[in-house]
């Protein structure tokens, strides 16, 4: 009876082992190509909906383990000391936000250069700049003077510049963007491929080409799991959004692996999933229905694991 016990104790515990959750099988899965040691990760955490000061923020993201922080180039001297210091104090590296809001062309492309060049002339140089970059009802040339702007202040810098594929902004639409991507050679992208997945109602197996020259000039990447009806799942550690994942991961791993090939071996990524309303709540209460924090710790995980080597 001995014997038979241990035979049963050493199947279950081998079954209980391949019996993974999604969960757990994608944290612990790999891109079918090889990574090399000195591929160079930074992944960037948000203060999008987090309650305290950047001091607590800084604090709580180093503390989770992230590289840095994405946050929005402040616009008074006092902020952007306080934001500054924050991030000497708790040894984090920073990507900066800019951004303009207003309706008329001309106003807010003046909103966004003071943003901007705010940004690119700061104490701390950043490891890239994230743009928010004109409206989605502007006209190609409004739009155009966004890019040639940046482009302009990148080589004078030689700071990363990427412009996201963002909803409401220049590159909303994947058939808009890419005509911004054949017209401007220069041009580098934030990819948060979510907006597009929302835009199109479809995780844009209908698109396949322009999806590819998308990823060829991406040098960022916000990781945040959109699908056909929304640019946020509700939990993507959740059995249901496996295909989404999935879908996304097979985008990302090709951004790492292009990287790869072509020998510039290193990629930033945010972890971006937000608060409500981004984050579905309850009726009535707004209570959410998941941990927005705890979410984007866990893809801060995943792709550790999935891109660097152990």
């Amino acid at each position: 009876m001995t014997l038979d016990r241990r035979k049963f104790l050493s199947t279950a515990a081998t079954f209980g082992a391949i019996a993974m959750t999604p969960f757990e099988e994608l944290l612990a899965s790999k891109p079918a190509f090889s990574i090399p040691a000195d591929f160079s990760l930074k992944i960037m955490g948000t203060n999008w909906g987090f309650p305290g000061t950047m001091d607590e923020f800084c604090s709580k993201a180093k503390k989770a383990g992230y590289d840095g922080v994405e946050l929005w180039w402040p616009g008074t001297v006092a902020a952007q000391k306080e934001m500054l210091d924050a991030l000497k104090k708790h040894q984090l590296e920073i990507g900066f936000l800019s951004g303009g809001s207003d309706k008329d062309p001309v106003k807010h492309f003046e909103q966004f250069k003071t943003m901007f060049d705010g940004a690119a002339h700061s104490s701390q140089r950043p490891l890239y700049i994230n743009c928010h970059s004109g409206r989605d009802f502007f006209s190609m040339e409004d739009n155009g003077k966004f890019i040639e702007h940046t482009t302009k202040v990148a080589k004078e810098t030689g700071i990363t510049v990427c412009h996201e594929t963002h909803r409401s902004r220049i590159l909303f639409a994947a058939h808009v963007a890419k005509q911004y991507i054949q017209k401007y050679p220069d041009l580098r992208l934030t990819l948060d491929i979510s907006h597009w997945c929302n835009v199109h109602e479809s995780l844009l197996n209908d698109q396949e080409e322009t999806v590819q020259l998308a990823l060829t000039r991406t040098d960022h990447v916000h990781a945040r799991i959109g699908h056909q009806e929304g640019p946020q799942v509700n939990d993507p550690r959740a059995p249901e959004w496996e295909g989404a994942v999935k879908r996304h991961l097979e985008w990302w791993d090709a951004i790492v692996q292009m990287k790869i090939k072509n020998g510039t071996n290193k990629l930033t990524i945010l972890t971006e999933f937000g608060p409500p309303n981004y984050l579905p709540a309850l009726p009535y209460t707004l209570q959410p229905v998941a941990d927005q924090w705890g979410i984007n710790e866990y893809m801060m995980q995943l792709l550790r694991k999935r891109y660097l080597r152990a």
